[in-house]
């Protein structure tokens, strides 16, 4: 489906009826990556994922977006697709803007619980090559092994350099912001889902999501890199149940 959204094109995914899901994708990875988590909801819950600026078959910004940046249209395409209470589900950077999102004292909507799988948001000291690698290369592994195989050889810096300018200070802009401060402003009931040996946003950030969120709950899903939530999908999917009811 398409919508616009401040003259941009977006495109997303609405599928299913019943309790409200808004799904939001990580760096590279646009919402079709997501099929597992969206298929097995859509049974008894609304799920939208939309294709954020820039990424998939939604236009780039017009300038290099900071995180409120996205957090802003995140808001617009919330009300656009009559979204009232939606149950918040980020991976990787699309976890980064949720947690910029649910700590806003004030929403249009509300958000009765969220779910954070290896999240970003807490500042590293890698370049945004490695960003590029790990977020693009390992979810088309994972998830689409048929664009791995055309990416083969062609990720690390070189995507990084072979973005367009925006995206590229886009996500410059992501990476030198560190939203640590703001974790303990989130009022919402926090699930925390992160792989044991993710090396692009490592357990030790999990860990400090959980301590500082107001009673986050951390899973730790043994064995799993960054992309957890499909190399561990048996166990993931049933505490996703849980969690939402």
């Amino acid at each position: 489906m398409e919508t616009t959204i401040g003259g941009r094109r977006v495109r997303y995914i609405d599928e299913g009826e019943g309790t409200e899901v808004l799904l939001l994708h990580g760096w590279g990875a646009p919402a079709e990556t997501y099929r597992l988590i969206i298929d097995h909801l859509k049974p008894r819950c609304r799920v939208v994922a939309p294709d954020l600026p820039g990424f998939g078959g939604s236009e780039e910004p017009e300038r290099p977006w900071a995180v409120d940046d996205y957090v802003d249209f995140v808001l617009r395409f919330a009300a656009a697709v009559g979204l009232t209470s939606p149950v918040l589900i980020g991976h990787s950077n699309g976890g980064r803007i949720l947690i910029k999102l649910a700590s806003r004292r004030e929403l249009p909507f509300s958000i009765p619980k969220m779910i954070l799988m290896d999240a970003a948001g807490i500042k590293r000291r890698h370049g945004p090559g490695y960003y590029i690698k790990v977020y693009s290369y390992k979810a088309a592994k994972h998830l689409l092994p048929s664009l791995a195989e055309k990416m083969r050889g062609k990720v690390g810096s070189s995507d990084y350099k072979n973005a367009s300018p925006v995206m590229r200070q886009t996500m410059v802009l992501a990476l030198n912001e560190d939203l640590t401060p703001l974790l303990p402003a989130i009022p919402v009931p926090t699930l925390l889902i992160w792989g044991e040996n993710d090396t692009a946003t490592p357990l030790s950030d999990g860990q400090k999501m959980e301590k500082a969120i107001p009673g986050a709950g951390l899973v730790v899903l043994k064995g799993a890199g960054h992309f957890a939530f499909a190399e561990r999908w048996g166990q993931c999917s049933r505490v996703l149940d849980s969690f939402i009811g």
